[in-house]
């Protein structure tokens, strides 16, 4: 009569086995589990009941909020102020002054007449307004003021007291050697351009990592709440075996070790149960911490693996993408600019020191009535002045010019090295890539038929111990299998997705993909 029994038990196991699992997928309690505590279900929580989680969601809030990308966006707004204050070096600089003096000499006596007089005094009041610029196109500069004074003293022989004056003057300075031409003068707007350029590609850069590192994380949820869902199958069927084995007991069929060997396999899908959730917990803190979301112990809803349908790819289009793209590449090459313009000014500095200096002025004549009619008389009557002349200097030996054109040549030869070496790294992280977005699309189909025969074979295995012809330390090795296939299965899974945001970020098609805006 027991066989009949044992036939129907099977038969009704069989179907209510597990033939596939979804991160979505909460075992039910076993609302007959017996009261021995390593029986009981693991007290873990579930998928929390907040909305779905998606990855472009996840992707969309670590763009928002992460801490590494808001850094990295002081670093290029201070770049882009770097460019206006360099061309700031341009813009004409207003200049004035007013200077009220007075000088007293001491009292005199006369010598012929032993009389003490008053010594002289000069009460002088002068100001002066100009503006300077300098010339981007050659690298001088000019200097155009203007002046207005007034003079007066004590001394009785001065015709005119106070007298009033004005005047008028130009110069220019310009290097003819050393410090001469426009790529000299704007050295430094050029630098703070590609400086400006460069800050956005690390920008970029620190994008496209933050994108592949949300991805690594989310997926990482997403197993380790998979292998939650496992090790919760895992003890369900541990637990219906604990409680055959001791129904079985008590009939006679099965021995005190058969149940003693499954109540070790509950205890030991207990552990794991308990190991499983503190790992999801962990993930969801470290994704939560990526997207910088605003409560901590918020907890991301149900995620789950995108469904994957894109086909292998090729090396030669992902290199060509990544070649064009890659923003350490792009980068480098901006700093090869930088540095090429460094060499520039440098052999230009080795050159001798020669300007050209000239000046050309008119002054008012003096006059006793006021600063109103100084300035009115300018135009008619006035007097002028000019010079024009060379001005030369040059350091003994130039040691520091020629030592600073050879550092600035080693380190020009030192980053275009440096380049070559980030194509040739290139190369083989895109092949690498390639190799594993590839190996790991194999994987996991081999896998997911390795699940199935699994599940089949303890299926089968059951069956066999239900029947009496086999025993629980066989179901239990069929159970572990069968957990050993879905782990490898999630794990090629999880693996395919890694190659992928990692074959994204070199290509830096991540941002297309995600539809991330960049600054501009």
């Amino acid at each position: 009569m027991f066989r009949p029994f044992a036939c129907l038990l099977a038969l009704s196991l069989g179907l209510s086995a597990p033939k596939a699992f979804s991160a979505e997928q909460a075992v039910p309690p076993n609302p007959s589990a017996p009261s021995n505590p390593l029986a009981r279900a693991p007290e873990v929580a579930g998928t929390p009941a907040n909305p779905p989680l998606t990855l472009e969601d996840a992707v969309a809030r670590a763009m928002q909020k992460n801490f590494d990308l808001r850094i990295q966006a002081f670093t290029t707004e201070n770049a882009r102020e770097a460019v206006v204050i360099a061309k700031s070096d341009f813009d004409p600089v207003i200049n004035g002054a007013i200077v009220r003096s007075l000088s007293q000499d001491a009292s005199r006596i006369s010598t012929l007449e032993g009389n003490q007089s008053e010594g002289p005094r000069r009460d002088n009041t002068s100001a002066r307004i100009g503006v300077t610029e300098r010339f981007a196109a050659t690298g001088g500069t000019v200097n155009v003021s203007t002046n207005i004074s007034r003079a007066a003293t004590n001394v009785t022989n001065q015709l005119l007291n106070p007298t009033f004056g004005n005047g008028v003057s130009a110069t220019v300075v310009q290097p003819l050697l050393r410090g001469a031409g426009r790529t000299v003068a704007t050295a430094a707007v050029e630098r703070s351009k590609l400086g400006l350029n460069i800050a956005n590609l690390n920008y970029t850069s620190r994008v496209l990592t933050v994108i592949r590192d949300t991805e690594n994380a989310y997926y990482n949820l997403v197993s380790a709440r998979e292998v939650l869902r496992i090790r919760q199958l895992s003890l369900e069927l541990a637990q219906r075996l604990f409680e055959e084995n001791q129904t079985r007991r008590s009939t006679g069929v099965a021995t005190d070790l058969d149940v003693l060997t499954a109540e070790v396999g509950v205890a030991n899908a207990r552990r794991a149960g308990i190991q499983a959730e503190q790992t999801a917990r962990d993930r969801e803190d470290a994704l939560l911490n990526l997207i910088n979301a605003p409560d901590i112990t918020e907890r991301p809803g149900p995620v789950s693996f995108d469904d994957f349908r894109e086909a292998p790819p090729s090396f030669a289009d992902s290199y060509k993408r990544a070649r064009d793209r890659y923003p350490d590449s792009l980068s480098s090459q901006e700093t090869i600019k930088q540095l090429e313009i460094d060499l520039a000014v440098a052999r230009q500095n080795i050159k001798p020191q020669v300007n050209l200096e000239a000046g050309l002025g008119y002054s008012a004549r003096a006059n006793d009535i006021g600063y109103f009619e100084a300035v009115q008389s300018l135009p008619a009557e006035h007097g002028n002045s000019w010079n024009v002349g060379l001005v030369y200097s040059i350091p003994w030996g130039q040691h520091a010019d020629k030592a600073r054109f050879r550092s600035a040549l080693s380190n020009l030869n030192s980053q275009k090295t440096r380049l070559d070496q980030l194509e040739k790294n290139l190369v083989v992280q895109v092949r690498a890539a390639v190799r594993a977005v590839a190996t790991n699309l194999a994987s996991v189909e081999i896998a997911a038929q390795a699940t199935q025969l699994s599940a089949r074979q303890y299926e089968l295995q059951k069956a066999r111990f239900d029947a009496g012809l086999s025993t629980s330390r066989l179901v239990l090795q069929a159970q572990d299998d069968l957990e050993i296939a879905r782990f490898n299965e999630l794990s090629a899974k999880a693996s395919l997705r890694t190659a992928v945001a990692e074959l994204h970020r070199l290509e830096g098609s991540s941002i297309e993909r995600f539809r991330v805006q960049l600054p501009q």
